[in-house]
């Protein structure tokens, strides 16, 4: 059962996190002390760690800056009430590698857990990625289906490269803007949908098998069962 710590002082957030946590299959450990946190973080093995910016005795961003200071590649969902951008820019300079605001929804963060742990997973030498018939090479920087070669922007390769390496997986709006764009989802934007529009009608062509997969009010997924 994968590990996450839980680096959190409010106790009725810590307890809302690893509840979701155990949910998802995941064996949630709780610190409500950023001394506490940071020890046990270095001591012990965690697949992941959720960590909040503000904690006694020592705070997050100094958590996770000594945490790869100390070269834990642990990943870190940092999860901070501080959501304007400059906090969560400084959050991800620091080392997190993702940042979640308060309030959040359960199932966001689970999911988010969930990216970060199968990102860090990945094989480093794994530079092909492929769901289905559907194959993305992150070193020529193409992406081919049936010997047909797909001609991508920039943006619209970081955005198939997040979905594939998330195959199977509903990946909310707001997950989608951050992870691609990297700055603060506008919940009044179109811009996912439209990108995701304009690839799937390269990827998903007449006669083929739709790999997208669209929860309505909920986010788009690429899978290929």
């Amino acid at each position: 059962m994968p590990r996450v710590l839980i680096i959190e002082d409010d106790v009725e957030t810590a307890t809302e996190i690893a509840a979701c946590l155990s949910a998802g299959g995941y064996r949630a450990e709780q610190s409500f002390d950023g001394k506490d946190g940071l020890t046990r973080a270095l001591s012990q093995r965690y697949d992941a760690l959720t960590l909040d910016r503000m904690l006694p005795s020592l705070d997050g961003l100094e958590v996770v800056k000594a945490l790869r200071e100390a070269g834990s590649g642990a990943p870190v969902l940092m999860v901070s009430a501080l959501s304007d951008v400059d906090d969560r820019v400084t959050g991800l300079r620091a080392g997190g590698d993702d940042y979640l605001a308060k309030p959040f929804a359960p199932t966001e963060l689970l999911a988010r857990v969930e990216a970060l742990i199968r990102r860090s997973q990945r094989p480093a030498a794994e530079t092909l990625l492929t769901v289905g018939d559907l194959c993305l090479d992150l070193v020529k920087h193409e992406a081919v289906r049936r010997g047909r070669r797909i001609e991508l922007l920039p943006m619209e390769f970081k955005l198939l490269e997040f979905m594939m390496s998330n195959a199977g997986q509903i990946l909310s709006r707001r997950m989608i803007f951050e992870w691609v764009w990297g700055y603060y989802f506008d919940p009044g934007t179109n811009l996912i949908d439209v990108h995701v529009g304009k690839l799937r009608r390269k990827i998903d062509t007449p006669g083929l098998e739709p790999l997208f997969k669209t929860e309505r009010g909920v986010g788009y997924m690429i899978d290929a069962t």
